[in-house]
């Protein structure tokens, strides 16, 4: 075969996988893109602002999403966490500066994200405990649902918060409108039993559609649509400036909408990877999020964040390329501007039969015992943020769930430090681990190797692990091996040096093996090689067991 003739086949190959690709990902994206438009507007409903800048949020986010995350597969679209988030935020509902204050809280979502992952902190999701996210995101699964309540039952209760409302509402059943209900379990029913035919993520869309139609068919006036509390236009969102005036009071929300959004967005990052197989960056796809929601509260939608849920339906649906989610936008355009004033007619309680289960798939009780059965500890910050989520501002109870990771992991690092006796057999070889003994004898040589962080916390835990210095330490030496220790800090080097010279006083010695370089400029800037004696320091070198060796020499030559 020719070289000709072997670039000709390579080129036909190729042009069978791009429309194969193209078939795949248009196909992909017209599922999802069918699938958001409800999915959006029950969003905006969720968040209780204008269905419509869910519907647009989606549409921008989508497409932002697509060109400028790291993560090829990524849909970047209003998750349930960031909508109820948004109804504890009084700035962005009701008044005529409600829509814009909306929009500003999307830019400012979105510039937090960027900046995030301009500074490439990424990394800084895996400080946020599995206990907090897990409490968060159940607390989350039931303010869906009783969120969704009123839309079901048609009875508008008054309480202060939706736990009040939603067991007053429990509480007067004889209030509620029979069609609203049946609407609602219909829709329910039917998503259930469609997404288990070939329609599969389509089947959502069909059973709003059909209950939707049956409402009008039958005549149920009652029944709330959705052109009732907004009007979808037939039209495709226009640029919108942001109110700076509601800048300095939208900044917390902000903050807690793009650490929920940037949370969510980094599981897709760290379980999906791309085509070629490598999994994105976490912090490329914080830039991207950050661009989707300027472009969405831009063209007046709400803030945005990656989806793990849309991700999964478009990636099931046999998507290829990041073209899925560009079709999928395409397809919610064309949706908006052909049968605009048709989505109008969707059935309220079927919007709300649709968020309930929703909040039903959100919730899960396999972590909670998951996060119950790993300790008390655990269980108490999983518990804690729970509660604090179903009582108190959402916007809040974000930033006390961060405190609590961050407190869990000081914790944790302070109290992670363990220090061991190295032994080494007489004629050399290999050393052996023991627990140091709790008095330090007499003329001896006590190796300490330590384990974990010397950060300031973890100082007490250090202490109470060497052995203490009595009358009968006469003579003695203790080597501290620091080797792969970058950082001491202040608070280290004054209790080793207390310790310097507790050993000094029972005419005892203390000396260093395997100092970094960084770890030496600290001792010797503090004083620390002053008082120790240069001598007694030995710095770190190439070969592992030569500083320890030579300080081991040192502390022989000492006692004897």
């Amino acid at each position: 075969m020719t070289d000709e003739s072997s670039a000709d086949d390579a080129q036909r190959e190729a042009g069978r996988t791009r429309r194969g690709s193209w078939g795949a990902d248009t196909s992909a994206g017209f599922v999802l893109g069918l699938e958001s438009v409800p999915d959006g507007l029950a969003s905006g409903l969720l968040a209780g602002v204008d269905p419509v800048s869910g519907l647009y949020g989606y549409l921008v986010g989508t497409v932002a999403g697509a060109a400028a995350t790291s993560s090829v597969f990524m849909s970047v679209q209003a998750t349930g966490a960031m909508s109820v988030l948004i109804t504890d935020v009084p700035q962005v509902h009701g008044g005529p500066d409600a829509p814009r204050a909306l929009f500003t809280l999307a830019v400012l979502t979105g510039v937090v994200m960027l900046v995030l992952g301009l500074l490439r902190l990424g990394s800084l999701v895996r400080f946020v405990s599995t206990a907090v996210v897990v409490g968060f995101v159940n607390a989350v699964a039931i303010n869906i649902i009783l969120g969704q309540l009123s839309n079901l039952t048609a009875y508008s209760s008054g309480g202060s918060n939706r736990l009040t409302r939603a067991i007053d509402t429990l509480l007067h059943p004889g209030a509620w409108d029979l069609p609203t209900v049946a609407v609602g379990i219909v829709t329910i029913v039917l998503i259930l039993l469609l997404e288990r035919t070939r329609l599969g993520g389509l089947g959502l869309v069909v059973a709003m559609v059909v209950t939707s139609a049956l409402t009008e068919l039958l005549g149920w006036h009652s029944v709330a649509q959705l052109r009732d509390i907004a009007e979808v236009p037939r039209s495709l969102p226009t640029p919108v400036m942001p109110l700076w005036s509601a800048v300095p009071v939208l900044v917390i929300p902000a903050l807690s909408l793009a650490f929920v959004g940037l949370v969510q967005g980094a599981a897709i990052s760290q379980s999906i990877p791309n085509p070629d197989g490598r999994y994105p960056d976490a912090s490329g796809d914080f830039r991207g999020q950050g661009v989707a929601n300027l472009a969405s509260g831009l063209l007046q939608g709400m803030p945005v964040g990656g989806s793990m849920s849309a991700t999964s339906l478009v990636m099931n649906a046999g998507a290829r390329s990041r073209w899925a989610n560009v079709i999928a936008s395409a397809v919610m355009a064309g949706t908006i501007l052909l049968l605009g004033g048709v989505v109008g007619y969707i059935a309220m309680p079927a919007l709300a039969g649709l968020l309930i289960l929703i909040g039903f798939r959100t919730f899960r009780p396999d972590q909670a015992r998951m996060v119950w059965s790993t300790g008390s500890t655990q269980a108490v910050v999983m518990v804690s943020t729970f509660v604090l989520t179903i009582l108190i501002p959402l916007q809040y109870a974000v930033l006390v769930g961060v405190a609590f990771s961050v407190l869990l992991f000081v914790a944790r690092q302070s109290n992670k430090i363990t220090v061991v006796r190295w032994v080494v057999p007489e004629g050399g070889g290999m050393p052996r681990e023991e627990e140091p003994p709790s008095t330090l004898p007499a003329h001896e040589v006590v190796i300490l190797t330590v384990y974990g962080s010397l950060f300031f916390a973890s100082v007490p835990v250090f202490e109470r692990q060497l052995p203490t210095v009595g009358e009968d330490s006469l003579g003695s030496a203790v080597v501290l091996r620091l080797r792969g220790k970058e950082d001491l800090g202040s608070t280290f080097i004054t209790a080793m040096l207390r310790y310097h010279d507790e050993l000094v006083a029972a005419g005892s010695h203390l000396l260093l093996s395997g100092v970094g370089d960084r770890v030496l400029e600290q001792l010797r800037s503090t004083g620390a090689v002053d008082a120790l004696g240069a001598e007694n320091v030995f710095p770190a070198t190439e070969g592992i067991g030569e500083s320890l060796e030579r300080a081991r020499r040192r502390a022989a030559s000492l006692l004897s």
